[in-house]
């Protein structure tokens, strides 16, 4: 697994030897940051269900000028930690369960929210009504939610403004 563009494109990121995280694939991961490039730049990103933090830090080797990366798991939290120390980056790593990460980040605001969390469990409707709360979306955000094409994502407040399929898996844009 390698960084793909940016200030570390090239850099490999710690091997992932964990079952229970299903990294993006790369065509995924190219496409979701070509279609946000224009909003990298100074972007302040919130990473849930993080894994090993790749999307994350190719934002942050695209631009973003902070990522907060949230994952329940204490084994990805410590992957995502060897991944930015490898980096030499510092960044925020909450080792925590969503729905608590959103409730502790309430009132900040981020410009770029990604959820990958585990396929075919429902999640993404309470995640999307947590940041609704929560205000956690700035003015003129985006949320990027992947997710197998058999799932229907209700935006509930949000607007669906892009939807790309790969195979498999999808990217639903919303705003």
């Amino acid at each position: 697994m390698k960084v793909s563009a940016g200030i570390y494109k090239g850099r490999k990121l710690v091997e992932n030897k964990y079952e229970h995280i299903r990294p993006t694939a790369d065509l995924v991961k190219q496409a979701l940051f070509n279609t946000l490039a224009i909003k990298l730049s100074g972007a302040r990103v919130l990473d849930l269900f993080a894994g090993t933090g790749a999307l994350g830090i190719e934002a942050l080797s695209r631009g973003a000028q902070e990522v907060v990366f949230v994952d329940k798991d204490n084994r990805s939290a410590k992957l995502i930690k060897q991944n930015l120390d490898s980096l030499d980056v510092e960044a925020q790593v909450l080792c925590k369960d969503f729905s608590l990460a959103i409730k502790l980040l309430s009132g900040r605001q981020f410009d770029i929210i990604l959820i990958d969390p585990p396929y075919k469990k429902g999640l993404y409707e309470k995640v999307l009504s947590l940041i609704e709360e929560g205000k956690l979306l700035a003015d003129g955000g985006v949320i990027v939610c992947e997710h197998a094409k058999e799932d229907k994502i209700d935006p509930l407040t949000f607007e669906i403004t892009n939807e790309k399929r790969y195979g498999t898996k999808m990217l639903t844009f919303l705003q």
